[in-house]
């Protein structure tokens, strides 16, 4: 058992799940996107909904989106920080449907244009699910370095990026597909044992059908 899952994160309060679990959805959702950030909508479901003024899940989701931690005093002034960053902002309250109680949906916009969609649970003690991203369903809680492979689902790609990164000496811990349809655009997601090499992410960037490749890396 970690530590931490004793004794809960450093962090700014007052809540764990709507604080600091709050911000740990906006840093991945800004790593997903790939850029800064230039404007935001996000969409709070159930208790994060209710509640999130009162529990600065609102200051939390946009200090996480422009790269602070959850310990970061800054994080209660995060919508001024926003504003003299030139970032536009917006909060709606909606029910997202068999959605866990603390469930954001952002949609973000970066500066060379590029948009995504994430859809993230705050599952407690600072912890994350992310079940969502651009449509395609994903599981994965951002606890290990975390390859995301968006591509077009055609013939041998997933071979292609399993038989490269074994034969790289990554060990996948964890893989998961998703698509939208047969032949169209899908995502792999492989939890990773250690680190991944930038070199390695280039050449996976060059292999045939690969729209994108993400890493998220712990810390």
């Amino acid at each position: 058992m970690n530590v931490f899952d004793i004794i809960g994160p450093i962090m700014i309060g007052p809540s764990s799940s709507h604080t600091a679990g709050a911000v740990r959805l906006g840093q991945i959702a800004r790593k997903i996107l790939g850029e800064d950030v230039v404007q935001a909508r996000i969409e709070l479901s159930g208790s994060f909904a209710r509640t999130y003024r009162g529990h600065g899940t609102d200051k939390a989701l946009l200090a996480g989106i422009m790269g602070l931690c959850p310990d970061d005093t800054r994080i209660r002034c995060s919508p001024q920080l926003a504003q003299e960053k030139g970032i536009s902002f917006s909060f709606l309250e909606t029910e997202l449907p068999d959605a866990h109680p603390n469930t954001a949906r952002i949609h973000l916009t970066g500066e060379r244009g590029k948009a995504t969609t994430i859809v993230g649970t705050s599952t407690g003690g600072g912890n994350i699910l992310v079940t969502e991203i651009d449509g395609l369903k994903v599981t994965f809680t951002a606890q290990c370095n975390t390859l995301l492979v968006v591509h077009w689902d055609r013939p041998g790609t997933i071979a292609a990026v399993s038989n490269y990164t074994a034969t790289s000496g990554i060990n996948i811990g964890n893989f998961q597909l998703s698509r939208t349809r047969k032949g169209g655009k899908a995502i792999m997601m492989l939890e990773i044992d250690g680190e991944v090499p930038d070199a390695i992410m280039d050449h996976l960037r060059a292999f045939d059908n690969i729209i994108d490749i993400i890493l998220i890396r712990v810390g």
